[in-house]
């Protein structure tokens, strides 16, 4: 099936690269950042971050903007990016080789930032509960969004599984969308009847633009609480310089507002209360766990 395939190429981009272990000290700065769901309006507000990170680096730096994150996995994995932010089950995905070092996470007034995945329908649908959903399975089309997305597949993949739902076999059709705004707006005009994305970061994101409002979308079932991204460097830059970017990352929120708030614009409209904290490879273990639980993922060891 279409997905499987999906599987495959992320594994054979995890496979592929981090073979060397020598460090380094580029001469441009590589930074691969998801670009969201509007990208030219991400591109204008990145800008004075990429200029902040020039002057205090001291050296060129390049944003390569993806529209996925199994993009942003291959590209650091085969050594065309320096420094990626990636989803929770894309940090996990790339970590496979020992290839990465997380630096820093999004945080509001120093705690970091959490959001939920969400199963949701068309409002007019006759499926009102998971129930409702378990029972008429069979009749409909699910998407999900991005293959290496914790909230729009990772999660509720696993809870699918967990009451009883195969999406291999449970039902009538099952795709993958590309991306959160895709699944939200494919399920909205009806092309598909049961959607997975994430609330906070998908959805609402979507309402504050203007792309969808509230009651277009009718939730089924809301997630746990799942960590939010992280930044990361490639473990063959050197050390030292690896350090000199991750303050980089801790300061900007104090130095250079205006760098800050462009540089979480994608998820967050409002910066005031919000900066960069460290992060740590063992708070992601939870969606190691879930990934190793499922069968078709067994590229995640």
């Amino acid at each position: 099936m279409k997905y499987k395939v999906i599987y495959l190429f992320i594994f054979l981009a995890v496979i592929a690269g981090c073979h060397s272990n020598q460090s380094n000290h580029p001469a441009k700065l590589r930074v691969g950042i998801y670009s969201g769901d509007q990208p030219t309006q991400t591109k204008e507000k990145i800008k004075p971050f990429q200029q902040y990170l020039e002057t205090e680096l001291k050296m060129p730096v390049e944003i390569v903007f993806t529209s996925d994150y199994t993009t942003l996995v291959e590209g650091i994995q085969r050594k065309k990016l320096d420094v990626v932010q990636l989803s929770p089950f894309a940090y996990v995905l790339a970590t496979q080789k020992d290839c990465l070092v997380p630096l820093v996470t999004i945080a509001e007034n120093h705690i970091r930032t959490e959001y939920h995945s969400f199963i949701f329908t068309y409002p007019s649908s006759p499926i009102n509960s998971i129930e409702d959903l378990k029972k008429h399975a069979k009749e409909l089309t699910l998407c999900f969004a991005d293959p290496a997305s914790a909230s729009g597949h990772l999660i509720p993949r696993a809870y699918l599984k967990s009451i009883g739902l195969d999406p291999e076999t449970s039902f009538k059709e099952v795709i993958f969308a590309g991306s959160h705004p895709a699944s939200l707006l494919s399920v909205k005009n009806k092309k598909i009847d049961i959607g997975c994305s994430t609330n906070e970061l998908g959805y609402q994101r979507l309402i504050v633009n203007g792309s969808l409002k509230e009651g277009d979308l009718k939730s089924l079932w809301v997630s746990d609480p799942i960590i939010n991204d992280a930044i990361c460097a490639s473990k063959e830059l050197d050390k030292a310089f690896i350090e000199k970017i991750k303050n980089a990352y801790l300061e900007v929120d104090q130095k250079n507002p205006i760098a800050f708030a462009g540089s979480i614009s994608r998820y967050y409209s409002d910066a005031s209360h919000m900066q960069f904290i460290p992060t740590y490879d063992s708070l992601y273990d939870n969606i190691r766990r879930i990934a190793e639980s499922i069968k078709e993922l067994k590229t995640v060891k």
